[in-house]
């Protein structure tokens, strides 16, 4: 059974980096997307960036385009998330999802469609 752990979270002040990763507890070879979504205290859970681990080809949410990477370390079945010139608008828990299924790549970001889930990791960016 595939579980996945975020780590990487924490506090720092705005314009500062983080490094998100979420580690697989199995090979991940069958995941076809990995994503990473986020959700704001009251807020809806929002997709921040996926990956198709077919081609590496990757997606991200507008407000997060030019500052994170998704990244993926087949080797360590560890996805990553490096955060640069963090906001106070991006404050939330983060959590890492996969998806084994065909999705199209529209659906991408949006977290109904993804089975498996870590238990997040907590950003807080201060002004």
């Amino acid at each position: 059974q595939l579980q996945l752990v975020e780590s990487g979270g924490g506090s720092v002040q705005a314009g500062g980096s983080l490094r998100l990763s979420c580690a697989a507890s199995v090979n991940t070879y069958s995941t076809k997307y990995m994503a990473w979504f986020r959700q704001g205290l009251g807020k809806e859970r929002e997709g921040v960036a996926a990956l198709v681990t077919t081609d590496y080809s990757t997606y991200y949410a507008d407000s997060v385009k030019g500052r994170f990477t998704i990244s993926r370390d087949n080797a360590k079945n560890t996805l990553y998330l490096q955060m640069d010139s963090l906001k106070p608008e991006d404050t939330a828990m983060y959590y890492c999802a996969h998806r084994s299924s065909f999705l199209p790549r529209s659906a991408l970001l949006f977290h109904e469609w993804y089975m498996y889930w870590g238990q997040g990791t907590q950003v807080t960016v201060s002004s």
